[in-house]
Formats: C-alpha cells, sequence, structure tokens
C-alpha cells in the first residue's frame, strides 16, 4: 500500500480520502517514512513542516464529520524553499536568511491550503533561486534520483527530485528562465509555467525582475498541474501583474470546436540539440499526429533574428545585480555562494544595449503573436540534453561546445515573452534519462495546452516511469 500511495497522483489520492478508502493520515505518513528512507541519498527536503501530522489528523476529522472538502483535501505538497510558508523556515538557499519564518503564506501556498492541501515540506534550491543546479552553502546539493551523479536542475531541483522520487505527489516551484520547466525534464515530471501574471508571485522571493519571475505546480500527472492551477490562478489584489481574469477550464477531456493546429520545431533559434532529444520531440509530434491533430513543422523567423537567451541575459543582469548587491551587503564572504558572486562580477549592460535587448523583446514578442495566429500551440524541446552530471559548466551538444546557460535556450523564450509552457516526459536517453517536451501556448491559453498535453500523455511510452531507489 505505502508504495502505492507514494506513487499515486494528487488527484488519485484526494479521490481516496474523499471516498474514505484512505485516510489523510496513512498518507502523510507514507510520504514522511518515504523521506526518511531515500532522502539522505538526494537531499531534496530541507525542512518538514512539524505541523504536517496533526494537519494530517484534523483533515481525516472533517472527512469523517462530513464537512464540505476541497479539490486537494488531505493531500501533501510540497513548496520550494523560495516561497514562504508561515511559521516554516523559507531560507532561501542562504546562510544571510538562515533561521527565516514568515508571518504569513505566500499567496499560492495559501490557496493550496484553502483547496484543502497540507503541506509536508520545504525543498532545496541554488542560492537566491539563481542557477541550473540545486546547491548552496546552507543546504547543500541536491541528486537526481534517477542518477545520483546527476543533477535534478535548478532552480527548483529539490522540488523535481522530491516529486520524482515519491516523497511528494505534489509542489510549487519558481522560474526565471527554466526553473520549473527544466528540472521537471532533469528528473521526467511534468509541469507548468502559466502566462506571466495568471498565478501571483505574491511571498516569494527574489522578485526582481518581476516581468520574468513565474510560480507554477511540479507533479507527476498533467491532470494534476491543471487541478494545481485552477486553485492557483487570479488575482491577489497584491501583484500588480496578476491582474488577468480571463476564464479558465482545465482543458483535460474536453472537445475542441474545430481540429487543433500544432506545429513542432527544435530549431534555428533555441541553440544545438542533441539528436536524442530533437528525435523525442518529433516523436511526440508524430504521436499526436496520430491521435487526429495537424501537425506539421516549423519555424519561427524572431528567434533566428533575435537569440532569445542573449536578450534575456541583456535585460536581466541589469535588473537583477542592484537586488543581489543590496541582499549581500554587509555581510561576510563566507556567506555568499558562488551563484551570487557570479552575478554580481557579469559586466553591467550598457544603457544602449539594454534598450536594444528591449525592442528585441518586443520583436520575439511580436513573432509568437505572428505563429499564434495560426497555430493553437508549439511542440519543443526543454532542454537540450537528459540531464548532466553535477558542476558541469560547459558542454559540446552535437558537435558544438557551448556554456551551461545554452540549457536554457527553449525555455528563456517563455520568459522573455511572458507565454504558458508545460514540460512533460515523452522519451529516454540512451543512458536511461528522462527526456521532456515542451508545449508552448498562446498568451492565456492553458486549457489549450493543458488538453494537448492530457492527449500526448495517453499514449506517452514513458508513462508510469519511476526511478529506482534503494531504501
Amino acid at each position: 500500500m505505502i508504495n502505492e500511495l507514494i506513487y499515486s497522483d494528487a488527484t488519485t489520492l484526494a479521490e481516496l480520502v474523499r471516498t474514505k478508502e484512505v485516510s489523510p493520515v496513512e498518507i502523510m505518513q507514507a510520504h514522511l517514512e518515504r523521506i526518511e528512507a531515500v532522502d539522505p541519498q538526494i537531499n531534496a527536503i530541507v525542512t518538514i513542516s512539524e505541523n504536517a501530522l496533526d494537519a494530517a489528523r484534523q483533515a481525516e476529522a472533517a472527512v469523517m464529520a462530513g464537512e464540505d472538502l476541497g479539490p486537494l483535501h488531505g493531500v501533501p505538497f510540497t513548496v520550494k524553499d523560495s516561497i514562504d510558508t508561515k511559521g516554516v523556515l523559507t531560507q532561501r538557499g542562504s546562510p544571510i536568511f538562515k533561521g527565516r519564518k514568515p508571518d504569513r503564506d505566500a499567496t499560492s501556498v495559501s490557496r493550496m491550503k484553502k483547496a484543502g492541501g497540507i503541506l509536508l515540506a520545504k525543498t532545496n534550491l541554488p542560492e537566491f533561486s539563481y542557477w541550473i543546479e540545486s546547491d548552496n552553502l546552507l543546504t547543500g546539493r541536491s541528486n537526481n534520483p534517477w542518477d545520483l551523479e546527476r543533477t535534478p536542475g535548478g532552480s527548483s531541483g529539490g522540488e523535481s527530485a522530491a516529486i520524482a522520487a515519491g516523497m511528494s505527489p505534489l509542489g510549487l516551484g519558481t522560474d526565471l528562465a527554466i526553473s520549473v520547466r527544466g528540472p521537471a525534464a532533469q528528473t521526467g515530471i511534468t509541469s507548468m509555467k502559466a502566462t506571466h501574471g495568471r498565478v501571483p508571485m505574491t511571498g516569494i522571493w527574489p522578485r526582481t525582475p518581476r516581468r520574468f519571475w513565474h510560480v507554477g505546480p511540479m507533479a507527476r500527472s498533467v491532470r494534476d498541474i491543471a487541478l494545481a492551477f485552477s486553485q492557483m490562478a487570479g488575482p491577489d489584489g497584491q501583484d500588480a501583474f496578476a491582474s488577468s481574469s480571463v476564464p479558465y477550464d482545465n482543458g483535460i477531456g474536453r472537445q475542441p470546436y474545430r481540429q487543433l493546429r500544432i506545429g513542432w520545431m527544435v530549431g534555428p533559434g533555441f541553440g544545438p540539440v542533441d539528436p536524442q532529444v530533437a528525435a523525442t520531440v518529433k516523436a511526440a509530434a508524430d504521436a499526436l499526429r496520430d491521435v487526429g491533430l495537424s501537425v506539421e513543422h516549423v519555424g519561427i523567423p524572431a528567434l533566428e533574428k533575435d537569440f532569445a537567451l542573449d536578450v534575456f541575459n541583456r535585460l536581466h543582469v541589469m535588473e537583477m545585480k542592484p537586488a543581489f548587491r543590496e541582499t549581500v551587503a554587509g555581510h561576510q564572504d563566507d556567506e555568499i555562494y558562488k551563484m551570487a558572486k557570479t552575478m554580481l562580477s557579469l559586466p553591467d549592460t550598457s544603457m544602449a544595449d539594454y534598450v536594444d535587448a528591449e525592442q528585441a523583446a518586443e520583436r520575439l514578442r511580436d513573432g509568437y503573436a505572428d505563429y499564434f495566429s495560426r497555430y493553437d500551440a508549439l511542440i519543443t524541446q526543454v532542454l537540450p540534453i537528459a540531464a548532466h552530471k553535477h558542476g558541469v559548466n560547459e558542454f559540446v551538444i552535437d558537435g558544438q561546445r557551448v556554456d551551461a546557460t545554452y540549457l536554457q535556450g527553449a525555455t528563456v523564450p517563455l520568459n522573455v515573452t511572458g507565454l504558458p509552457g508545460i514540460s512533460m516526459r515523452f522519451g529516454t536517453s540512451q543512458e536511461g534519462l528522462p527526456i521532456n517536451v515542451q508545449i508552448v501556448g498562446k498568451w492565456q491559453a492553458e486549457s489549450t495546452i493543458l488538453h494537448v498535453a492530457s492527449l500526448l500523455e495517453s499514449v506517452s511510452p514513458t508513462r508510469d516511469l519511476h526511478p529506482e531507489l534503494s531504501s
């Protein structure tokens, strides 16, 4: 029963609770035991909520009393350690914030709780949520449950590893350029970065540059992503970017009024990609054609004209460096890890380059707008390679030598433009590592990409695969 519980998705767990087949206490205990058994190898969990079991007992009492139950009633969830949790350590991957306990929940956390979810634990991240590996001076390095010598990614790497390893069914991560979609790809789970502003960033740090930051759900099924997003989305009266009131339905199972038009591409415009990854994207496109969608190979000229990673770098360094400089002011050198030091060492963007990058970002938005005037979704790679070894800063990908920032080549365009994207597994590398694809939609079209993702999930050759871990 324990194995069934730890690898059941959140939707299943909520139904088991609602029908009184399983107690919230049993579910919570199973996940706590799983953490105790496998987290010493992975180091995904940084703090366990002291109230988790008590909250599960209260949830059980509510079921037995016949009270109205939320859609996530009795379901544990985990939260990246940059997201505020009331009374539970939120230390942001840095000794500078050691011992910090917020006095209120982030909006996304409070909405998950309102839906009946129970905070189980906080998960690891890089210092200040800034890097493609989850490693810091305070809580150490997280390992990938598929291969402990490899990274689960960053910045939401602890979250992705915890979910992949059965320590959590559902979680919240944040995304500046790659950080919910990349880690999901490296561990073979599912995640979504919604349209910018769909989910408030209130109670999450850093928020600079706010126009690129997102908070999003991470899970093991598309329907869980849809369920969590439905609870998290909407204005909160505090985050001015979160002002959208566009109606949302989860898209899963509904019949579109016409045949959906899907394009797929792996470049140019994203940087080099490993042939195994490219083959997986094509296989996903072929699978969607087989289930009745109109699918064709496409290109987006705007991505070739303006390399989105370069645009992002010129914009975010200019805005993020002052925030980092203010944060580390007055602190000793041994309290600051390599991520912040690297950021602070980068050359300032000239005003001319900054203005040029702003114009390039507008051209990218226009380019995607043109594309989505003809298509409903776009299938791309998430990462150009499968999960890599720890500490690698340079890669040779399809014969081209690039630095580690190139891993963001296909994800960062969505942060620059604010478009929504889903990361989900559809392949396996020759080394047995997950390969995910990215499903991109037009602004506010989460329903459409969730529908496409659910179709793809139903025919995925990798469904129900889990890492083998000795406990």
